[in-house]
């Protein structure tokens, strides 16, 4: 091996173990690879940012532009209302779910399809007396495979047709993934539908009314002249039990202390931390005497003048809960910072201020943080919720996990759900500005019908465009969003926003590191490694090789991110056996995605990992069987279609 060889395979490593770690984003991690290959002078600096004008990253860019205008448009409504049975049993509800999420799938980006089904599938788990997550999970794995079945599915497909290109073989078309990709899709809804589903663990009592998501850490002041005060832990723990809710900590002078003596006497300006569900917090405030801690920033507190004390009370004040019976139909638990607070910082609040909104709108909604939301790893001081916003964080549930940190100082992470209390539109707004879903009941809608014909016109003519060869797939797709522009379908703020850059800048950075590997010689190196010591020189052998590495490192690893690391392995696995390449390039775009076993190969695996309840091993039960679907389906027919 040469010391360009070893070089490349280190950092390849290196960037294998940074994906699987997930200390850093991906996207970093990915530039991080390519300014290595150029400081080890693997690359030429000239050619470092070439990715970023491949056709495979603008094809990217805009299908994630068209599908925000799928979505803002109301088209997915419409397909719902008209698709989804009312009435029908657990089966055939599921497949048609299942189905409607495959088919939106094909042409818009599958966590788009996801996050706009999320609502619909949480009522139907209800109609049909199933946990959530016992639909939520089919509903993401079956977006997950009808991303298989188009070039525009899913960033994978893109990024094999460009590896195809570069050879000099002609990119895929926009149906070539479709025989296989389809046989897989269907073959996988309808287990999943009739028998995955099964096999999913409860982590909810079939029956309850309404969506209950397990408990919240929630923090909570005595007030002076509560009747708590003075009172044990022990005592108040006794009214906590009738509603299911328990004290997990104690905040006193700036000092958390876990697990507290059941006989410590709580005093005035004591912070409890109690773990309670949602429904029942209003109550448990208003009998006990309590009132919400408000998210406030460190620096805030320190401030000891007499009017921010008064502003406290008054904010204590109007915290004080009227009780209610869920939490979409609750009355204010409290309100968003008083006018003269958000007066006093001008330079941050929102051109909206709460004095403007509607206070008879107020309520209580739950949001589920999406993967890549600018809200990770940030904490409710961070975001100034109250003067930006005019909204209340809560509580925060973590797959029952307690925090470790100050409610209003614990960062976020994706599949956090948070229990968000303010006017429904500004609400609304914050979880579309900031990459939330909400899980409210909402009812379909079609904002605008002509929008959204439009939208799905401009659509249905790129798509045209491109399968009917009329257009290369990326200029396609760039006249349609110009059109989608014009017609305002997308607006023109609105187009940026809709970018997924982390993935724009991921696969950019991966494409000339994967063609290092190529120009080193080391995805040969590999290949012939796996071929001699694996598949001892069987074509077919080497084809399931490649299939089945591909779909362990996606359970891992970013789908994109596997895509660009197996096709060069596979071209040189196919060149080292005188194989056609398109069998062994197929079979890494099928690998890549089907990430069914852990809640962080796919970013629709960790949408549903809060509100479903899951755990990290709860992934692989329905997983596990429907990888050795993918595989009994795909090989024979990828030998079939794309011979060897």
């Amino acid at each position: 091996m040469s010391a360009a060889q070893w070089t490349i395979l280190a950092i390849l490593a290196a960037t294998v173990a940074m994906f699987v770690w997930g200390r850093w984003r991906h996207d970093m991690v990915a530039m991080a690879a390519l300014l290595a290959c150029v400081l080890a002078g693997l690359l030429p600096a000239s050619s470092a940012f070439t990715g970023f004008g491949h056709p495979a990253v603008i094809t990217v860019a805009c299908v994630l532009v068209l599908s925000r205008g799928l979505q803002t448009s109301g088209l997915v409504d419409l397909l719902a209302r008209r698709v989804l049975p009312a009435k029908a049993g657990v089966g055939s509800s599921l497949v048609a779910l299942i189905g409607l999420g495959a088919l939106l799938s094909g042409f818009m980006n599958n966590v788009g399809a996801m996050a706009l089904l999320m609502p619909v599938a949480v009522r139907l788990a209800e109609r049909l007396q199933l946990a959530p997550g016992q639909v939520l999970m089919p509903l993401a794995f079956g977006t997950i495979l009808g991303g298989m079945t188009t070039l525009i599915g899913t960033p994978p497909n893109l990024i094999v047709a460009g590896f195809r290109q570069e050879q000099g073989m002609g990119s895929f078309g926009m149906f070539d993934f479709t025989p296989v990709g389809l046989s897989v899709a269907l073959a996988g809804v309808l287990l999943i539908a009739f028998i995955g589903w099964r096999l999913v663990p409860v982590r909810k009592q079939a029956g309850m009314e309404g969506f209950d998501t397990g408990a919240y850490l929630t923090e909570v002041r005595v007030p002076k002249g509560s009747s708590s005060v003075g009172q044990t832990l022990n005592a108040l723990e006794t009214a906590l039990d009738k509603a299911g809710a328990q004290v997990v900590g104690l905040v006193r002078n700036e000092v958390r202390v876990l697990a507290p003596s059941p006989w410590r006497h709580v005093v005035a300006d004591d912070i409890l931390v109690i773990e309670a569900d949602a429904e029942a917090l209003p109550q448990l405030l208003a009998v006990l005497e309590l009132r919400l801690e408000e998210s406030r920033r460190p620096e805030e507190e320190e401030k000891a003048e007499p009017e921010a004390e008064a502003r406290d009370a008054s904010a204590g004040n109007a915290a004080q809960p009227e009780g209610a019976s869920a939490p979409q139909a609750a009355e204010p638990v409290g309100t968003a910072a008083p006018p003269d607070e958000a007066a006093d910082q001008d330079e941050e609040a929102a051109p909206t201020a709460e004095s403007s909104r509607d206070k008879s709108d107020i309520r209580l909604v739950e949001l589920v943080i999406r993967p890549g939301s600018g809200l990770e790893g940030r904490s409710a001081s961070d975001l100034l919720l109250r003067t930006r916003y005019g909204l209340n964080l809560l509580a925060v549930s973590r797959q029952g996990q307690r925090a470790r940190t100050r409610l209003r100082a614990m960062p976020l992470h994706a599949g956090d759900l948070l229990l968000m209390q303010g006017p429904f539109e500004t609400i609304a707004e914050f979880a579309s500005d900031n990459g939330c879903v909400p899980l409210a009941e909402r009812k379909l809608h079609i904002p605008s019908q002509r929008k959204a014909w439009q939208a799905g016109s401009i659509m249905v003519a790129a798509v045209a465009a491109a399968a009917l060869g009329w257009l290369p797939a990326a200029i396609a797709f760039a006249m349609a969003v110009l059109a989608s522009m014009a017609l305002r379908t997308v607006s023109p703020r609105a187009v940026y926003e809709a970018v997924d850059w982390p993935v724009v800048v991921l696969l950019a950075a991966l494409m000339p590191v994967a063609g290092a590997m190529e120009t080193t010689g080391t995805a040969d190196l590999i290949a012939r490694f796996m071929l001699d010591h694996l598949a001892q020189g069987h074509a077919v052998l080497g084809l399931g090789l490649i299939l089945v590495v591909t779909m362990f490192l996606s359970d891992l690893m970013n789908n994109a991110a596997t895509a660009a690391v197996m096709c060069p392995i596979a071209l040189g696995t196919a060149s080292a056996l005188g194989a056609s390449a398109d069998p062994f390039l197929m079979a890494v775009a099928i690998g890549a995605s089907c990430a069914f076993l852990t809640p962080i190969g796919h970013q629709n695996n960790t949408l549903i990992l809060g509100p479903g309840g899951f755990r990290f091993g709860d992934y692989w039960r329905l997983g596990l069987p429907l990888e050795v679907l993918v595989v009994a389906i795909s090989m024979p027919v990828l030998l079939m279609v794309w011979p060897l």
